[in-house]
């Protein structure tokens, strides 16, 4: 088994309100096809609304963040599949939910998780 990261950007949502209600019905149908499926790892948002810190090696805490992931935004998903063409059909189908592509990731094995 292997862990993917499915996720799409905020702005990659190009709905109207009504189609956003259908959406989020859609969306959740597949959240729990894929809980019933026994895939499902975790899901959500970013709250952007909220903003990022950053926790140092010392313990101290910043209010920033790295240059790198200062646009993090967006919704993810992450399963837990034996392939990667299962891990696609898994993104296909949030991909057709959200009205927007998805973006593809696998995480690299840690036998400790």
């Amino acid at each position: 088994m292997a862990r993917y990261l499915i996720s799409f950007p905020s702005g990659a949502m190009q709905v109207t309100p009504e189609e956003l209600e259908q959406a989020s019905i859609d969306s959740h149908e597949v959240v729990r096809a894929a809980k019933a499926a026994g895939v499902w790892v975790f899901g959500g948002g970013i709250d952007e609304d909220v903003p990022p810190v950053r926790v140092h090696a010392d313990g101290s805490i910043t209010e920033d963040t790295y240059e790198q992931t200062r646009r993090l935004e967006g919704g993810y998903t992450v399963i837990d599949v034996p392939t990667r063409a299962e891990a696609e059909d898994w993104a296909r189908k949030i991909a057709v939910a959200c009205r927007c592509p998805q973006e593809l990731r696998v995480f690299m094995h840690d036998p400790e998780s």
